[in-house]
C-alpha cells in the first residue's frame, strides 16, 4: 500500500471515528428542541451548525496541538498552558461536561423503558423508584463485570445504529406534511428557538472526547502538518455529520406537528418513543423504542466510562500519592454514579431542560470558550488571532452559556 493510500485508510478511519463519537443518544432530542418553532428556524439552524460544530473542535485540536509535550490530553494541556490551579478548575469542568450526561441518559433509559411498558405491551409499569433502580443497576453492573465486552459491543454497533436511523428517516419521508413551510414565526419566536436549540445542537453534534486521541493521532502521522490534516478530516466530519443528523431532524419535525413536539417535551420522552406511540404502524411502534433503546445504551456506556475517568483523574489530582488504579476505587465511584444516576432516573427532571441548562453549556465551556481564550493568552497559539472564526465561536459559546447562567440567577 503507498504512502498515500494509508494516508487516505489513517483520515477515513478518523473521520468515522469521530463521526460515530458523535452519533448517539442525543440527536434523540434535537428534533424536539429544533422543530418547536417551525421550519425556519430549523433551517438557521442547519446552515449555522455545520461551521459551528467543525470550528470549535479545530480550535480544541488545535489546542492540543500546541502542546509541547506529544500525547498530552485536554486536561494536560489545560494545566500546561493555564498553571495547576486552572488545570484543576478544567478537569472538573471536563467532568461535569461528561457526568450530567449520564443523568440525561438515565433518566432517558427508565423513561424508554417505562413508555414501552405501558404503550407498546399495554401493561402497569412499576413503580418509578424500582424501575429506575432495575434499569441504572443493571447498567453499572454490566459495564463493572465486562468491561471489554460493553466496549466491543459499543464500536460494533455504531454503525448499524446509524444505518437504521437512516432508514427510519427514509421510512418517515412519505409522511412529510410541508405545509409546516407556511408557517413564519415572528422574530421574537425565531430567535427564543434558536436560544433555547442551541444547548441541544451542541449535544446532539459533539464529538470533543475523542479529539485529545485524535489530535495525539494526528501530530504522529502527520508531524508538523498534523494541523491541517486535521482540520480537513474535522470538516468532512461536520459534512457527514451535518447530512445525517439534519435529514433525520428534518424527517421527524415534518413528519409531526408543532402540538406533537410539545407532548414529547411533556412526555420526557426521545422522538423515538414518541413516534412508536404515534403512529399506528407496528414497525414503528416496536422498532422505535428498540432503536432508542440501542442509541442509549451505546452512549451510557461510552460516557460511563468517560466520566468514570475524569472522577478518577480529579482524586489523583487532589491526592497525587494514590496509586493510579484502585479496584475500591473504582467500587466507590461505581456505587457513587449508581445513587447519583438512580435518584436522578426516579425524579424524572426535565431531559431537554438539563440539556439546554446544565450539559450544553458547560459543553460548550470547553468546546467553544477554552480555545479561544488559550488563543488570546497562550504564545503557542496566538498564530491563530485575528480570525473572524475565532470570534463567530465566541458569541455562539456565550450565547449557549448564558442558559447557565442565567439558571443559576435563578432566571
Amino acid at each position: 500500500m503507498s504512502t498515500v493510500q494509508q494516508q487516505k485508510k489513517f483520515d477515513t478511519l478518523w473521520i468515522l471515528n469521530l463521526f460515530g463519537t458523535a452519533v448517539g443518544a442525543g440527536i434523540l432530542f434535537l428534533p424536539i428542541t429544533a422543530g418547536l418553532g417551525g421550519m425556519w428556524p430549523l433551517i438557521i439552524i442547519t446552515l449555522l451548525v455545520g461551521p459551528m460544530i467543525y470550528l470549535a473542535h479545530r480550535g480544541l485540536a488545535r489546542f492540543v496541538l500546541a502542546s509541547a509535550h506529544p500525547g498530552s490530553d485536554i486536561t494536560e494541556v489545560a494545566e500546561e498552558f493555564f498553571g495547576r490551579k486552572v488545570g484543576i478548575a478544567i478537569t472538573l469542568l471536563y467532568f461535569l461536561a461528561i457526568y450530567p450526561i449520564l443523568l440525561i441518559y438515565g433518566v432517558s433509559l427508565t423513561n424508554t423503558v417505562e413508555s414501552f411498558i405501558v404503550h407498546q405491551l399495554d401493561l402497569t409499569a412499576p413503580p418509578r423508584i424500582i424501575l429506575s433502580g432495575i434499569c441504572v443497576g443493571a447498567y453499572v453492573l454490566i459495564i463493572l463485570i465486562g468491561e471489554k465486552t460493553v466496549l466491543s459491543f459499543n464500536e460494533k454497533l455504531t454503525y448499524p445504529l446509524c444505518a437504521i436511523l437512516l432508514g427510519l428517516s427514509l421510512y418517515l419521508v412519505p409522511h412529510w406534511n410541508l405545509a409546516a413551510f407556511k408557517y413564519f414565526p415572528d422574530t421574537k419566536g425565531m430567535l427564543a428557538t434558536l436560544w433555547a436549540a442551541l444547548p441541544v445542537v451542541i449535544f446532539a453534534f459533539n464529538h470533543s472526547p475523542a479529539i485529545s486521541t485524535f489530535a495525539v493521532a494526528q501530530r504522529k502521522q502527520y508531524g508538523d502538518e498534523a494541523e491541517s490534516h486535521a482540520a480537513r478530516s474535522l470538516r468532512a466530519t461536520a459534512g457527514i455529520l451535518v447530512s445525517f443528523v439534519m435529514f433525520f431532524v428534518f424527517s421527524c419535525v415534518l413528519s409531526l406537528t408543532p402540538e406533537d413536539l410539545l407532548q414529547a417535551e411533556a412526555q420526557n420522552i426521545s422522538i423515538l418513543s414518541y413516534l412508536a406511540n404515534h403512529f399506528d404502524n407496528p414497525i414503528i411502534a416496536y422498532f422505535g423504542p428498540f432503536i432508542a433503546f440501542l442509541a442509549i445504551s451505546t452512549s451510557f456506556f461510552g460516557h460511563y466510562l468517560g466520566a468514570r475517568e475524569g472522577l478518577n483523574g480529579l482524586v489523583l489530582k487532589a491526592r497525587p500519592n494514590l496509586p493510579a488504579h484502585s479496584s475500591r476505587r473504582e467500587r466507590g465511584i461505581a456505587l457513587f454514579f449508581f445513587v447519583t444516576l438512580w435518584i436522578t432516573a426516579t425524579a424524572n427532571p426535565s431531559v431537554l431542560n438539563l440539556i439546554e441548562d446544565l450539559s450544553g453549556p458547560v459543553i460548550a465551556m470547553i468546546l467553544f470558550i477554552m480555545p479561544m481564550i488559550a488563543v488570546a493568552r497562550v504564545p503557542a497559539m496566538r498564530c491563530y488571532k485575528g480570525s473572524v472564526s475565532n470570534i463567530f465561536v465566541t458569541v455562539l459559546g456565550c450565547i449557549t452559556i448564558t442558559s447557565l447562567v442565567l439558571g443559576l440567577l435563578g432566571f
